[in-house]
């Protein structure tokens, strides 16, 4: 370890293996069977991941589709777990992984910031105490007693962002969803993250948007074909990226 500052997320040579089914319907699968074809394949989406990062930092994730990025937030959220190696995690994570994950569609946009807030360990009074500020936050009064399979993907968004990030996270990892919100409320997220970034809670933040990349993050892992290309200063990482397009 390189310096005493505390180690928030410890990947140890994580590797995860995706079995696809190549044929979609039982119809398909069955002559497929019988003819000698293959009816599943087998690939690494990460293959020996090994990093720390620190309490406090904020790590760009970067790379094409199908790189695996998603696929390590994931296991760094819980929401599946390694085929090798291990990943240790020091405080409370806020996922926002995809959009509306954890929402109940024939709920209303209030029983759901009820409901993703326990799941995010929140206990009912802790919503209780925050619910105006989290619905203050989204701007969505007008339809906060509305079933959220109503909402636009830019409601889903700005409730999602507002719930989690209300939960006092340690840990926060994002996803690419701020390309879903509107301009305005994109600043709106990002002044958020810097008020997160200036109080030390460690941010893992995966995008396209190398701008904003760029400016946000302290730290950049270019991931591709599942493996580490590069891991280290945000400029360095970028630039490697970009050199392999």
């Amino acid at each position: 370890m390189s310096s005493n500052q505390e180690i928030a997320i410890q990947i140890k040579h994580v590797s995860k293996l995706f079995h696809k089914q190549n044929q979609r319907t039982f119809k398909e699968l069955i002559p497929a069977f019988l003819g000698g074809k293959k009816v599943v394949e087998s690939f690494w989406a990460l293959k020996d991941i090994d990093l720390e990062i620190k309490k406090g930092e904020t790590i760009g994730i970067i790379g094409p589709n199908g790189s695996g990025k998603s696929t390590l937030l994931k296991l760094i959220a819980g929401v599946t777990k390694p085929t090798k190696g291990e990943i240790i995690t020091k405080g409370r994570i806020a996922p926002l992984i995809e959009l509306g994950a954890g929402f109940h569609p024939e709920l209303t946009g209030r029983e759901n910031v009820y409901l993703n807030g326990i799941i995010l360990g929140m206990s009912r009074k802790e919503v209780d105490e925050k619910f105006k500020k989290i619905v203050d936050f989204a701007e969505i009064w007008d339809f906060i007693d509305q079933p959220v399979k109503h909402y636009s993907s830019g409601m889903y968004l700005r409730l999602a962002f507002a719930v989690a990030v209300h939960t006092n996270p340690e840990i926060l990892l994002i996803d690419e969803i701020l390309a879903v919100g509107d301009t305005s409320f994109q600043a709106k997220c990002f002044k958020k993250m810097d008020e997160f970034k200036r109080d030390k809670i460690t941010i893992i933040y995966i995008s396209h948007d190398l701008d904003s990349v760029r400016k946000f993050c302290d730290k950049v892992l270019f991931l591709n074909y599942g493996l580490i290309k590069k891991f280290g200063k945000t400029s360095e990482s970028i630039q490697e990226y970009s050199s392999n397009d």
